[in-house]
């Protein structure tokens, strides 16, 4: 799990599969909202799920959970973030979602299910032929992201005026174990921190739990970091 960036600033299935067979590729949206809203994404015919982030001591620290439709749309998404006191939950209602509370509308769909536009940040989202979110314009900013060939988010490069921020993600070598990944994370060129992390499996090849490991290199030393993620999942 990454750090979740709350609004304002930002699952087709093989029913019954076993390890003997392929893992399902990752949905547009599954993969764009993933990238958005900073939780690891999930493949096959999820009907909800939940991932909750916990420090070495136990103690939670961030909680994400969606709803889905059986077409792989999200109904709902739940973002709570203990550690700042924050949090959203937005719900489907048209071509928008809108908060679950006062209903005003924070996200803009286009097509089927897909991000468009955050009205109030001034964001909109470029898709490409597969319906992938490839790109975020915003009046001072520009997030381009990429995917590997089952649709997997391989990170993203934010620009700014004076600033550029790249995550650079590397999935795990066996393709069943698409959440074993690392990644790092430059700033304007310079290595400033770096993740592992390693899972167990449900049968559609979706993490139950993980390991994640964050090392901060700007600080002197480096310091390292333990986090674990819980994950809940049920299928359609």
């Amino acid at each position: 799990m990454k750090k979740i960036i709350i609004l304002g600033t930002l699952a087709l299935g093989l029913a019954g599969c076993d390890n003997s067979q392929s893992p399902q590729a990752y949905s547009p949206e599954m993969a764009s909202f993933s990238n958005e809203f900073d939780f690891d994404p999930m493949r096959g015919p999820v009907k909800d799920f939940s991932q909750t982030l916990m420090n070495a001591q136990g103690q939670v620290l961030k909680r994400v959970s969606g709803v889905l439709s059986e077409e792989g749309c999200f109904d709902s998404l739940e973002f709570h973030d203990l550690e700042n006191n924050s949090g959203a939950a937005l719900a489907l209602d048209a071509n928008y979602y809108v908060d679950a509370i006062s209903r005003e509308k924070r996200v803009r769909l286009q097509g089927k299910c897909q991000l468009a536009e955050l009205p109030a940040a001034g964001i909109s989202y470029d898709t490409d032929d597969n319906d992938f979110v490839t790109t975020a314009k915003g009046k001072d900013v520009l997030v381009t992201y990429r995917y590997d060939s089952e649709g997997y988010p391989l990170g993203k490069i934010t620009k700014s005026k004076d600033s550029e921020l790249a995550i650079v993600a590397k999935a795990g070598v066996d393709k069943k174990k698409k959440l074993d990944y690392s990644a790092a994370t430059t700033l304007n060129g310079k290595t400033v921190g770096a993740v592992k992390q390693t899972c167990d499996y449900d049968r559609h090849f979706n993490p139950l739990s993980c390991d994640l490991e964050m090392t901060d290199d700007s600080a002197t030393p480096p310091t390292v970091t333990h986090y674990t993620i819980k994950n809940t999942v049920e299928y359609y």
